[in-house]
């Protein structure tokens, strides 16, 4: 491999599968693109794995209106320094979704309107399985995954067709359609629904 490639190498011993140790390669080419394989012997017999995967995050479009909400840690994609921030005008960019429901917290039913949460996250590149929802006074709440369906929860950012203020629960809330599903009118489900929602941590 040293003879093939004009590259950067770096060494390092890692554990593996079955107690053997191997080598770990990581290359980095003339184009930038990290490439890393691993090699062990047991016997006679090698195995090499080869992974190629793109050093670069991709960059998505700069805010240009008030930021509303800030994604940060385990990403593939950023608008600037390592975190990806959404205005009002982003938020609409994607799928729009909308219901009514009641709520426990409102007397009235109510049409809210927003994005899915998980397309917030792919839209970020968001790579984690667990998620913590985190609103402007620092409260905040674990969302793992799995509990992101196809009909809900939503980032909602009109209530009856209007922005919310922070007085009003706004400028973005977590919403269920609570109204549609039994298994969204459960205490985990109340919980995860906060509003003044403020920014978004990924977790691996």
């Amino acid at each position: 491999m040293e003879t093939l490639l004009n590259t950067t190498k770096v060494y390092s011993t890692i554990p593996l599968r079955g107690g053997y140790c191997g080598r770990e390669q990581a290359i980095l080419d003339e184009n930038g693109v990290h490439m890393s394989f691993s090699a062990s012997f047991v016997g006679a017999a090698t195995t090499i794995a080869l992974t190629v995967f793109s050093a670069h995050a991709e960059t998505l479009p700069v805010p240009t209106g008030p930021v509303l909400l800030t994604i940060s840690g385990a990403l593939n994609n950023e608008t600037a320094d390592g975190v990806v921030t959404l205005d009002l005008d982003i938020l609409k960019s994607l799928d729009t979704q909308l219901f009514r429901t009641s709520t426990i917290w409102l007397e009235n039913e109510i049409e809210f309107t927003g994005v899915k949460l998980r397309d917030v996250l792919d839209y970020a590149g968001a790579t984690g399985e667990n998620f913590t929802a985190v609103a402007r006074n620092d409260y905040s709440v674990k969302i793992p995954k799995d509990g992101m369906k196809a009909d809900g929860p939503i980032i909602a950012y009109l209530m009856d067709g209007a922005e919310m203020s922070p007085r009003g629960k706004g400028p973005l809330w977590i919403v269920y359609p609570y109204d549609q599903n039994a298994n969204y009118r459960t205490k985990v489900t109340y919980t995860r629904s906060i509003w003044q929602l403020d920014r978004i941590e990924a977790h691996q």
